[in-house]
Order: structure tokens, then sequence, then C-alpha cells
């Protein structure tokens, strides 16, 4: 674990949280501990926010149990919004021709394709691996078509669907360098590619929080478990990695927690986050 140093003992006044995987275990429960350490988190001044790669309408559920006033960062700071689902705050969504060229490239690798607009959930098949799962998560269904190639408008989010994992990461290569500076493309779970806008990424999550909240950003604590949450743990000024995150992502955090099966959010919040704000002068 890494030691504590003088500038690491800096107040955090902002939590931001990716959701799956770190907020809700795998079956994408909220536990009641981590809604405990929430309640415990605002009683002491420390503000909190979410962030994932999905969709708005995708974390609807999280919004009451959590009682969150702060704004909701969806597909990675694609579409950032209020609370009431209604009121974007910052939007970043893909170019047509960077659309057409990604769902090409996905194709080609033999992947899967989901596109989201800022609205609606298409795919092409209801069958398809992971789609029944990515409904009952985001709690709402999708619109079934065979003219994918025709969706360029207002895309958020394109992703990139396999079980073959091998193939998901080396599809995330090739977009990267075919597309470079046009895209944020990293893995949001081992089986999805996600392709956003640039600055729908989670270090710009951090930045845009930073800006709406008027919370600089070495006073903002971030945790996650995946490759892209790596993009706003270099961003704040402490990062806590999951236990069930990879060695890689380990090695990129502040301090590492237990898994998001044993109670790795509240652990985390309680130990490093809570304990050092009492410690803190």
């Amino acid at each position: 674990m890494p030691q504590t140093s003088g500038s690491d003992r800096k107040q955090v006044r902002l939590v931001i949280a990716d959701v799956d995987g770190t907020l809700v275990t795998h079956d994408k429960i909220l536990t009641q501990r981590a809604i405990q350490s929430v309640f415990k988190l605002r009683e002491a001044g420390i503000q909190f926010a979410i962030t994932s790669g999905r969709p708005p309408k995708g974390m609807a559920m999280l919004i009451e149990p959590l009682k969150l006033n702060e704004p909701i960062a969806a597909f990675n700071g694609g579409v950032v919004i209020q609370p009431d689902l209604k009121t974007v705050l910052a939007q970043n969504v893909l170019t047509p021709d960077v659309v057409k060229k990604v769902v090409q490239q996905i194709l080609d690798h033999k992947l899967d394709v989901w596109i989201y607009t800022d609205t609606t959930w298409f795919v092409r098949d209801i069958n398809a691996a992971h789609v029944a799962r990515e409904q009952w998560t985001v709690k709402f269904e999708p619109v079934v078509t065979d003219k994918l190639e025709t969706l360029v408008d207002k895309v958020a989010k394109v992703v990139g669907v396999s079980d073959d994992l091998e193939g998901v990461a080396r599809c995330e290569k090739e977009v990267q360098q075919a597309c470079g500076a046009s895209v944020s493309a990293a893995r949001s779970q081992p089986y999805y590619l996600d392709v956003t806008h640039p600055k729908a990424n989670k270090g710009e999550v951090v930045r845009i929080m930073s800006d709406l909240l008027k919370i600089p950003a070495e006073e903002i604590a971030t945790i996650g478990d995946m490759p892209n949450d790596v993009l706003m743990f270099v961003k704040s000024g402490v990062s806590i990695a999951m236990g069930n995150a990879s060695p890689e992502v380990q090695k990129s955090a502040t301090y590492v927690t237990t898994s998001s099966e044993d109670e790795g959010f509240a652990n985390a919040m309680e130990k490093f986050i809570l304990q050092r704000h009492t410690a803190t002068p």
C-alpha cells in the first residue's frame, strides 16, 4: 500500500465513483453499506458524484437510494446531466464520419456493435451476447435495427461487444491507432470496448466536475476498477483501485481496496477517505 505523503494529506472535498465493478457488485447490487458510506461522506461535508459508461437512464436507479444531488457523468463524460436526467450541463458526441469508421472497424474485428445516442440504445440482435444483461443492468430496452450504419447523429457512444476478450483488446488498440485523437477508446469491461468523443473520458470527468462544483482536482478522490478509470486516477488528488481491478490498474492508484464482492467501495470510503478526513487538521 502506498505511503501517505504530506501532499497526500490534502483535504478531499469530492469523491467520484465508477459504477459497475466499483459502486455496485457483480450482480449490480447497491449494498446497504455502500449507501451508508455515501451518507457518511455527506455528513463529513464531502460531495459525491458518479460516472459510468452507462447512459443517463442507466443510472436512474441509483439516484434515489443515494439521494444524489451532484451532476451525473454518463457515457464516461459524453453527457453530464443533473439528477433530474433532463438538464444537460455538458455534452460531447462523436462526429458522423468517426461513427461510420468505428462501426466498420468493430465489425471487421468480428465484434457485435451497439450504438447509444443521447436518448436511445440501438442493437442489431436482441438475442446477441450481453444484450439481456445490459438491459437488466440499465433497466430500459434497446431498439433493434438492421440499419445500424445509418445511425450517425447525436451518437454518444459506440460499443464493441464480444466474449473473445483478446479480440476486444486487439480491437481497442487498432481503433486507438486508426482514430487517434478523434476518439477515446477503452474497455469498460473485458468484453466491452467503449468508443466515445475524446473529451468523453473519465479524466475529462474530473475536470468537468472540478469546474462545475468549484473544487480543485487535487481535492477530488476517484475510485474505479477498469483501465478507463486510470484516466481519472491521474487527474485526481487521491485514487483508489478496487480489489477486482487488474494489477496494472491497481499500480496506477494511490490505494487499493477490497473487491466489489467484499464491500470494496464502503471499505475504501471508510479507510481512505473518512479516516483521513477526520485526521486532517
